[in-house]
């Protein structure tokens, strides 16, 4: 009697092959290849172009595009590297280079779990399959010395290490001083600042950004008001009910938050403490997501155009991965900010 895996063995299709295709349209195996990857102009006739088209409908063959890119020595796949995918804005900027690469490239993602980053290591493991360019989105310095990538690369939001590769950078440091004159502007004078533990140059580049200008506008930052968690809303919900006892205590009338994710999570929890908004606390994020338009109340956020950033990254590496110059190396999008009711009546 034949046990469950030889009868699974037994049902299992084979594996479809060029000769196999061959074989059924009577042609050779190079003619299958030419008509499978579209090169027949000039040296295939109609006859056999149609037979093998009959032939490979028939058997179900589909061609390894990897396989036989990986025998030349590089593959198709672009790799993306980026830290922490729950946050949502990644979402767009991945939507943007998908856009850009088109249908000749396969887009494989190397992401880790909230709050953490990218190691090294794991991302060479990847490189083993011969990518033909790579995306690094949001790193650090630290990595990107102990990556070393051979090959077309490009970084992603990246600010300060332009030195590295060819990057794309959002310019959130200027939204960040928007950020903080407005706040100026609408009279507050102690606020609280809430950043993230993934430790990326962007977060780093805001954070210091909106300090600095605070602190030009006669903003002051109480002792303990700088905290750091995941970005998730239920981590900086808990966080600011945490923290918000001693903010109070402290006259702070503003957070600001170093995504919009993070501020989701604080503007829930001051609704729950029955927190005024913008009354008693003026809440802002960074990232301008699509939910914060339609926040309750709406959320004050800086721009940053993620789809854009996604598309400019993508053409930049491809124009490297087809051998071109780039005009520009170093490209650099604007940030805005959206001023909505968490921050003005």
């Amino acid at each position: 009697m034949e046990s469950a895996e030889q009868v699974q063995q037994s049902v299992r299709s084979p594996r479809i092959t060029a000769a196999m295709v061959a074989a059924r349209a009577g042609v050779s195996t190079a003619t299958v290849s030419l008509v499978a990857n579209g090169k027949t102009a000039g040296r295939v006739s109609e006859d056999n172009i149609a037979r093998v088209r009959e032939a490979i409908s028939e058997l179900g063959y589909v061609v390894d595009s990897v396989g036989s890119s990986l025998a030349k020595g590089v593959s198709s796949i672009v790799l993306l590297v980026a830290p922490d995918i729950s946050n949502p804005f990644f979402a767009k900027v991945i939507a943007g280079v998908r856009e850009s690469l088109g249908a000749d490239y396969q887009l494989l993602l190397s992401v880790t779990d909230a709050g953490e980053f990218p190691q090294a290591d794991d991302v060479r493991k990847l490189m083993a399959l011969r990518p033909a360019g790579l995306l690094v989105d949001a790193p650090n310095a630290e990595f990107l010395e102990e990556l070393s990538a051979a090959g077309p690369v490009v970084l992603l939001d990246a600010p300060g290490l332009e030195a590295y590769a060819p990057s794309v950078n959002l310019d959130v440091a200027h939204g960040a001083r928007q950020l903080a004159a407005h706040l100026a502007g609408a009279g507050h004078r102690r606020v609280a600042y809430v950043d993230s533990v993934t430790g990326t140059a962007t977060f780093e580049v805001r954070r210091r950004a909106f300090l600095a200008a605070a602190s030009a506008h006669g903003i002051s930052v109480p002792a303990d008001g700088i905290i750091s968690t995941t970005i998730d809303v239920g981590a900086s919900a808990a966080a600011f009910a945490s923290a918000w006892p001693a903010w109070q205590q402290a006259g702070v009338t503003a957070v600001v938050c170093c995504t919009d994710t993070h501020a989701y999570g604080v503007l829930q929890e001051a609704r729950v403490a029955g927190v005024q908004i913008p009354g008693q606390l003026a809440i802002a994020g960074f990232d301008d997501l699509p939910y914060s338009a339609t926040s309750n109340p709406s959320l004050t956020s800086v721009h940053l155009p993620a789809t854009s950033l996604g598309l400019k990254a993508g053409g930049q590496l491809r124009l490297l991965m087809e051998g071109r110059q780039l005009e520009q190396p170093q490209l650099t999008l604007e940030s805005s900010l959206v001023v909505r009711n968490s921050t003005s009546a």
